[in-house]
């Protein structure tokens, strides 16, 4: 499916400092059926660069240049047995917390997030470490304040005997404050022209039916730090618009939709809306001019499966009256000998002769 875009180049945007993020996400689960046990997955700046799960019982590179990040050859296997005790831990943890809210059965899933973002122009730097349970917050580190915060009760035993370890309390603060911004420094640069490219997206209107709100869909742009906005005589829109998330590709790459309500909208007005899009770092906008005509609905998409349903059927028809004719023609021909001596029909009545 083609969107139609329309690009203008305006120049608006000058380049701005990058937050740069390094996280990691542990998950173990508990009677979670068809989900390994344990799962932990190493991002930087939304794309993930490493995997590990209870099922591999590997720790690999998911990005090709994360292949040779360290020059100690055994990198990836301490990557692996970290991993494993990881684990291990989170054995524990779950069955920890099976205790503490009285549960004995059912699927249960322990989540861990932590990491660090590095501003590359002020470079401020800010880190995270936190807990969740059944998904919601269990247990989270103030870094500022230097302490554990439990917002359930069941997480303040862990909360006291925590923040009481003041060499654990040094230990977290240093890692997220110190090791890790070193490591996504590493991992920038080592991964700069992947990480640090740019790429547009293509752009399209969708629409279910003729009263439904119009979107906007921007898809196959990177990285993620974007904006798409509704504007009208360069104005930007904020009435009856709702903004969605951005969301990640399959291939690595971002989309994002942003919705706007025309039911008010007199229909000779519509062509003087148009879709913004801004990507970080990049002078030029992706301005797409609201067309009628290229408002991909429900009901077009409906009368390109007939019509290709249809066509479909034509070539069949046609297929199989070829096939009629040629089925036919070697009814009436001689008769040829059949070579039964041939190697080609020997290896075909007798598998064995293959091997």
């Amino acid at each position: 499916m083609k969107p139609f875009i329309f690009l203008l180049l305006l120049g608006l945007h000058e380049v701005t400092s990058v937050t740069h993020s390094l996280k990691y996400f542990y998950t173990g689960s508990s009677g979670v059926p068809n989900f390994p046990e344990y799962v932990s997955v190493g991002m930087i700046d939304d794309v993930q660069i490493s995997r590990c799960d209870s099922i591999t019982k590997r720790n690999v590179p998911k990005q090709d240049w994360m292949k040779h990040i360290s020059d100690d050859p055994q990198y990836w296997e301490e990557e692996t047995q970290n991993c494993w005790f990881s684990q291990q831990n989170f054995k524990i943890n779950i069955d920890i917390a099976k205790q503490r809210f009285n549960q004995t059965e059912g699927a249960h899933v322990f989540q861990r997030m932590y990491g660090c973002e590095w501003d590359d122009e002020t470079g401020e730097v800010n880190g995270y470490d936190q807990y969740g349970y059944d998904g919601e917050d269990f247990i989270s580190f103030n870094l500022k304040g230097e302490q554990w915060i439990a917002p359930r009760q069941q997480a303040v035993i862990t909360k006291d005997t925590w923040n009481t370890n003041r060499g654990y309390i040094a230990q977290t603060k240093n890692y997220l404050t110190q090791h890790c911004p070193e490591w996504l420094k590493k991992y920038v640069n080592y991964g700069r022209s992947s990480l640090m490219r740019t790429v547009l997206p293509s752009v399209s209107f969708l629409q279910k039916t003729p009263s439904s709100p119009i979107s906007c869909h921007a898809t196959g742009f990177y990285p993620n730090r974007a904006e798409l906005v509704w504007r009208k005589d360069g104005e930007e829109i904020h009435e009856g618009v709702d903004k969605g998330e951005i969301l990640p590709n399959h291939d690595g790459t971002f989309q994002m939709s942003v919705e706007m309500d025309f039911s008010s909208v007199p229909e000779e007005e519509r062509k003087k809306y148009e879709c913004v899009f801004q990507l970080s770092g990049v002078k030029e906008d992706v301005v797409t001019r609201l067309d009628r005509a290229v408002i991909l609905t429900n009901e077009k998409n409906a009368l390109t499966t007939m019509i290709v349903a249809i066509v479909a059927a034509v070539v069949l028809l046609a297929a199989v009256a070829l096939i009629g004719l040629f089925v036919y023609k070697k009814k009436t021909a001689k008769q040829q000998p059949c070579p039964v001596n041939s190697q080609e029909v020997l290896e075909e009545l007798n598998p064995a002769a293959h091997a």
